[in-house]
């Protein structure tokens, strides 16, 4: 049989935020609704029903000392040394983000020099060979760089490549908005190597997905929901959620089931479900949807690993860092082994999904 060129995973790397907030640190604040009148309910309302619909009560963010790239950095210092390779040896640096490095006290963007320039610079790496770039593709931006990634390895331009998913969405949230109990910091770092094989390992196949017509405003940046919140310019993280909650249960599920097909991956094979941290009621919705396409009607157990109730939602960092901690052995009744199948998938700003299949080596 011929052999192939696989992208396969030979390290991972986070960094876990060290401010935990927990919701009951919302209650001072003043919740306002979209149209600017004070929400008619307690902060105990509030918040009680935020913590039905999203099993979110706690969060972490970063310490004002750090920005994204600093995060991004130790992330994928950790995964380098996990790989145990040269940084020298690496063709590409990709860090998926949304908004630059922000600093406290701000909500402005910083993006120049580019993040993934600011990481190699950290990193300390001198090989101009070694290409750094961005990538802004909404929370599904970690994927869609490891997507990108698994391009370049399998047309022969590259052998190593580290992918960083990071943000700091708390410094872009507005506290006047409820939504803003959802967002998270954090960064998660993959290295991916090219390895021949006669058989299919590794990265299997993948499907992306971008809805813009109709669905390119769910996710938005708009001012304070307090009308005379001050500076007036400043704008947030703002975001329909009740029609992504739709989309994504309609969109999901397929987008999994398609990129399964793709790699001839019977439903059966998979091993693990590893999701966009979003809203833990709204993954568990899009689990049960996928197998009901298979005619499946229960999930089985320990399927869909979940730290969004801890860790709360950190964009593109939340799949990374799943993956990072699992295969560290730090989350409870989950691990993978050689030969494990699982699937990787997220939704976002955009609206963009994509779905990723993955055999352990």
């Amino acid at each position: 049989m011929a052999r192939s060129t696989y992208s396969i995973i030979t390290g991972t790397g986070s960094y876990i935020p060290t401010e935990r907030i927990k919701n009951e640190d919302f209650l001072v604040n003043e919740f306002y609704e979209s149209n600017g009148e004070r929400i008619q309910k307690t902060n105990e309302e509030i918040i009680r029903k935020f913590a039905e619909i999203t099993t979110i009560e706690e969060r972490l963010y970063a310490s004002d000392d750090l920005m994204t790239s600093d995060i991004a950095f130790f992330a994928g210092e950790k995964a380098i040394e996990n790989a145990s390779i040269n940084k020298e040896d690496l063709d590409y640096i990709i860090v998926a983000h949304n908004f630059g490095d922000v600093k406290p006290g701000s909500n402005r963007t910083d993006l120049v020099p580019s993040l993934a320039a600011r990481v190699k610079y950290k990193l300390g790496i001198e090989n101009p060979e070694c290409v750094a770039y961005d990538i802004a593709f909404g929370c599904p931006g970690w994927l869609q760089g490891i997507i990108q990634a698994d391009y370049f390895i399998k047309s022969g331009d590259a052998k190593k490549i580290l992918v960083i998913g990071a943000d700091i969405l708390s410094r872009i949230s507005d506290k006047h908005d409820r939504d803003s109990m959802i967002y998270a910091d954090g960064a998660g770092a993959t290295i991916l190597e090219a390895q021949e094989s006669e058989t299919p390992t590794g990265i299997l196949a993948h499907k992306t997905r971008s809805d813009t017509i109709e669905y390119s405003h769910m996710l938005y940046m708009d001012k304070s929901f307090k009308s005379t919140y001050e500076p007036s310019d400043d704008i947030f993280l703002k975001m329909n959620g009740r029609r992504l909650y739709q989309y994504a249960l309609e969109n999901v599920p397929q987008a999994i089931k398609s990129c399964l097909e793709k790699s001839e991956t019977p439903i059966e094979d998979v091993k693990k479900v590893l999701i966009h941290q979003a809203n833990g009621k709204m993954d568990e919705a899009i689990l049960k949807r996928l197998y009901k396409l298979y005619h499946i009607k229960d999930v089985p157990e320990y399927t869909m690993p979940m730290t969004i109730s801890w860790m709360g939602n950190s964009s593109v960092a939340t799949i990374p860092t799943l993956l990072d901690l699992i295969l560290r052995g730090e989350l409870e009744s989950h691990s993978l082994k050689t030969n494990d199948t699982i699937v990787f998938a997220s939704v976002g700003a955009g609206m963009n999904i994509n779905a990723l299949s993955y055999k352990f080596h």
